[in-house]
């Protein structure tokens, strides 16, 4: 679960040096980076703890005049190359290189950050140039790239900047229903692609021309699917073999998906879901393990709003654990969503719950604390999901970046339920305070400096069950937090900290058990501390574990861990003699069950 707290933070860009369209054409975070890029230029900033520009690149007046601005772009997935696309059909790729100049803060703190050059390898046009053609935005694997085509093909480009020609995948039908939905639409006249349809037998039944033009491709490595949408709405799903993007007999059309209104989609390939925005400003799911099965839609109509205030969905952004999705719309506004199509966050006023009138902006009314107020053209998730980066439709000066923080479970797999209700974010606490006037209050508890800025960001926190003490980890090590003295327990020795890879933690008593990734020889264990001392020579018991536990949970004096697929263990753990910094308690654990 996810919550926004704080006021959104501004990203400033350097502005155009000559006239532009005004509009930041690609946004992305990959690896703690972010690469923008805009009409004139692009920027590489740091999504990390320090948010400052490594480098940038500037096109001077006359490649602008020349050669068009930047119209779409892509970024490979080793981060080390950026094609861009112009809007006189130039192909652009550059190259980003770090450098070894360290980048501090305050003149003297070492950030662990480097400035970067990004340089241009190559500057052609592509082949289609002359066609009078619109284009949509690029997708790619580790070697190609592939654009779609107002004509209603795809066009392949390698990054080494090869033009590998245009194509239409096979279409691949396995009933004569999506044989006659597709066929619909193909059709008459128009310079285009030849698609072969065929049936179950793999008998090549006949050979059609596409005259739509695909305006939006979505492409996921992990399930290997291709997601093309076309101009009149309709959305369909393309199987990739592990041949890759290259060759265009390696995609294969599966079927088509959606009600026909579809004008984006964005897929999560850890829950294996496809998001489909409409025209109508709703949200469609689809559950592709079960055959791309409708699972429910989501809108802002039940909140007063219909798609004349919002306009369509104009992007959709999927959190890294992908149990939950942002949507922004053209005209007016953005919202973070769960799965189980819960409004978690919205920058839309809620003025009122009726659906009968919708409350429409006057142009009088004080919006000025309203973000996304133009529509949102571009979202992007960190890599932790502690930061929605956000770009306003028409805007080429900032990017504006939302805080959220994750909610820590308040209920385990034995049903336990615990007292502490705790949100923590990228560097902080948020602890929900209950007070006699049935009033919640939120108290920011800030990370040491000392620990956070060197294990930025926090990854794992646990309450104890009286919801007295609070266990936090980062990258490396843990820090406990006693609420009632308001005072925080470290590691005295930073080289056992930078030993712990902590993958999860669960109190037991007054135990802290931390789940340890053991780097050098690629093992998980379990790691028994008692709450008043870290350090190597108060640890209670270390306990080898077969691989990385998928659940773990704590009932009484059991302890339940998990593995894929489903194997089951539970142990029973035994302290013998007294928990206190004066004594020397011995603790042991017995298989119960697995």
């Amino acid at each position: 679960m996810y919550m926004a707290y704080g006021w959104p933070q501004v990203i400033p860009l350097e502005l155009p040096n000559c006239a532009s369209t005004q509009q930041i054409v690609y946004l992305k975070v990959v690896n703690r980076l972010l690469l923008v890029v805009c009409p004139t230029h692009l920027e590489l900033w740091s999504s990390s703890q320090h948010r400052v520009r490594l480098g940038k690149y500037k096109r001077d007046a006359e490649s602008i005049r020349r050669e068009g601005e930047n119209l779409q772009a892509i970024w490979s997935p080793d981060t080390k190359l950026i094609a861009i696309l112009t809007s006189s059909f130039y192909l652009h790729i550059y190259k980003v290189q770090f450098t070894e100049k360290k980048i501090l803060i305050g003149g003297k703190q070492p950030t662990g950050l480097f400035l970067a050059n990004v340089s241009l390898l190559l500057g052609e046009q592509v082949p289609f140039a002359n066609n009078n053609l619109t284009v949509s935005n690029f997708i790619c694997d580790n070697k190609h790239m592939l654009i779609g085509l107002s004509d209603g093909s795809l066009y392949n480009i390698s990054w080494k900047g090869e033009f590998c020609g245009a194509f239409s995948p096979a279409v691949l039908l396995n009933s004569s229903t999506i044989a006659n939905k597709l066929s619909h639409h193909l059709g008459n006249g128009l310079p285009s692609v030849g698609v072969q349809a065929v049936d179950g037998s793999n008998h090549v039944n006949h050979v059609v021309s596409q005259t739509r033009a695909v305006v939006h491709l979505e492409f996921s490595i992990t399930l290997r699917l291709l997601f093309v949408l076309f101009s009149d709405g309709e959305l369909i799903q393309c199987s990739v073999s592990k041949r890759g993007l290259k060759h265009a007999e390696s995609i294969l059309v599966e079927r088509s998906l959606g009600s026909g209104e579809a004008v984006c989609a964005s897929v999560a390939p850890e829950q294996q879901i496809l998001a489909v925005g409409t025209r109508k400003g709703t949200v469609e799911l689809y559950d592709l393990a079960d055959s791309a099965s409708f699972m429910r839609s989501v809108s802002l109509h039940d909140w007063g709003y219909c798609a004349e205030d919002t306009g369509p969905v104009k992007c959709i952004a999927w959190t890294p654990d992908n149990s939950s999705f942002a949507v922004g719309w053209k005209l007016r506004g953005l919202t973070v969503w769960s799965i189980s199509g819960c409004r978690l966050m919205s920058t839309i006023r809620q003025i009122g719950l009726s659906s009968v009138s919708s409350p429409v902006v006057k142009p009088n009314q004080d919006l000025k604390y309203e973000p996304m107020m133009g529509g949102t053209s571009l979202m992007h998730w960190d890599e932790h999901g502690y930061r929605l980066y956000a770009i306003e439709e028409r805007s080429s000066e900032r990017i504006i970046a939302f805080s959220f923080g994750k909610c820590c479970l308040n209920r385990g797999v034995s049903g336990t339920t615990y007292a502490r209700q705790v949100i923590y974010g990228e560097d902080r606490l948020l602890i929900v305070q209950s007070e006699d006037t049935d009033e919640l209050k939120i108290l920011h508890l800030n990370l040491p400096v000392s620990y956070i800025s060197q294990n930025w960001p926090v990854l794992h926190v646990a309450a104890s069950r009286d919801g007295m003490y609070l266990a936090v980890a980062g990258r490396h090590g843990l820090i406990l937090y006693d609420i009632r003295l308001k005072r925080w327990r470290v590691f005295g020795d930073i080289t056992q900290e930078q030993q712990i890879q902590c993958q999860g933690l669960l109190w037991l008593g007054k135990i802290v058990v931390v789940c340890n990734y053991v780097d050098s020889s690629n093992t998980y264990e379990l790691l028994f501390y008692p709450r008043y001392h870290l350090d190597q020579s108060s640890l209670l018991c270390r306990k080898q574990l077969l691989t990385k536990p998928m659940v773990m949970d704590v009932y009484q004096d059991y302890l339940l861990v998990t593995y894929r697929p489903f194997d089951v263990h539970i142990y029973h753990v035994k302290l013998a003699g007294e928990l206190s910094p004066s004594s020397t308690p011995d603790l042991q654990y017995e298989s119960f069950q697995s």
